[in-house]
């Protein structure tokens, strides 16, 4: 079967570089098999790194960015809890689905698409509230290309004893991310994105205060797969490690190998990278007459709004059978309306940029 080659340029995956396909391409071996827990802590070791963080429960959840936000959210909060959830897009409706199907009572905290929650909004919306839990908020909302500041959030948050969780899926490896020193206590993130790894697991990072509020549940998590209690007998390191699953063998060599190019790169002169790529692509795009939706804008998630007459599913179409680059659509609301135009990874350079803007050029003619 032919693969077509294809240049990335959509909300993720983002493409892959040869070396993390050639380590996925080594002999599979067993997941209990000395080498391969050395692989593990290194795998868990180099996100410490990326997510800012001391936390000794770091580790690839066996499942995608969705599968991080259900891990979390099974094993932190259990049925007749409340929670609070900042919306500004599709991720966050996820995030109280997710929870509401858990037994949650969830109360929102609504912005329109596109915008963020300033320090004084949430903590109005926690004095509300003081008995919940919990309060989630996306970071990096892929839907809208909204970049959420999380600095300041948890004071207020911890004043009342509450946890704060965070979305990273499209932040952690192209923005900055400070686990500790924004004092966030559970996080979770997906690899098809600015780690430029093939899609399939989804790093995650409890603080001690999210691991003790798990030590005291009253109630089992209703997922046994995403059971933390039980995965961490595996995960954390150990003389022993107990079966849970088996994990995707040669997807945490691919994590490790793209890690390890992250690192080599240096994460300032990665996060530089895609600072630049996104200058650039948005000055492109500003003088071909598209502008942002949303004020505060990702790096690696340029959201624009389609300009008057342009058909969206042809524009699009076009790109991928002419240029063979990817772009994507709006989601929910934003259908029809955006296109979400990713710079991500190994995705963000200076040639992509310039080859998508002549390309989009020449499709909108």
């Amino acid at each position: 079967m032919a693969i077509p080659e294809r240049i990335l340029m959509g909300p993720g995956p983002s493409t892959v570089p040869d070396r993390v396909r050639r380590a996925m391409a080594a002999p599979t071996i067993g997941h209990l098999d000395p080498r391969f827990i050395e692989i593990l802590e290194e795998t868990s070791g180099m996100l410490r790194e990326l997510f800012g963080t001391e936390n000794p429960l770091t580790f690839p959840v066996s499942a995608t960015g969705m599968g991080g936000m259900e891990c979390v959210v099974a094993n932190l909060l259990e049925p007749g809890d409340q929670a609070i959830v900042c919306v500004n897009g599709l991720f966050g409706e996820r995030m109280v689905d997710l929870m509401e199907r858990y037994g949650v009572r969830v109360h929102r905290l609504d912005k329109e698409w596109g915008g963020v929650f300033s320090v004084e909004e949430i903590e109005a919306e926690v004095h509300r509230h003081p008995k919940a839990k919990a309060l989630g908020i996306v970071h990096a909302e892929t839907s809208t290309g909204a970049h959420q500041p999380l600095e300041g959030v948890a004071r207020m948050l911890h004043e009342e004893g509450m946890l704060l969780i965070a979305d990273v899926v499209t932040s952690l490896g192209g923005h900055e991310v400070k686990i500790d020193e924004w004092h966030v206590d559970a996080a979770y993130s997906a690899t098809q994105k600015c780690l430029s790894c093939p899609p399939g697991l989804s790093p995650v990072t409890f603080s001690p205060a999210a691991v003790e509020v798990m030590e005291r549940r009253k109630t089992r998590p209703v997922s046994w797969y995403f059971d933390v209690a039980m995965l961490r007998e595996y995960y954390e390191g150990s003389s022993r490690r107990a079966y849970h699953h088996t994990p995707p063998v040669n997807l945490i060599y691919a994590l490790r190998e793209a890690l390890a190019i992250i690192l080599e790169e240096g994460l300032d002169a990665r996060i530089a990278r895609h600072a630049a790529a996104h200058r650039r692509l948005r000055a492109g795009l500003e003088e071909i007459g598209l502008d942002y939706l949303p004020e505060h804008s990702l790096h690696t998630l340029n959201c624009v709004r389609i300009p008057e007459g342009a058909d969206d599913a042809g524009v699009r179409a076009a790109m991928l059978d002419s240029y063979g680059i990817e772009i994507g659509g709006g989601l929910g609301p934003l259908s029809g309306k955006v296109w979400r135009i990713g710079l991500m990874g190994h995705s963000a350079t200076q040639a992509n940029v310039d080859l998508v803007l002549a390309a989009l050029v020449d499709c909108l003619e």
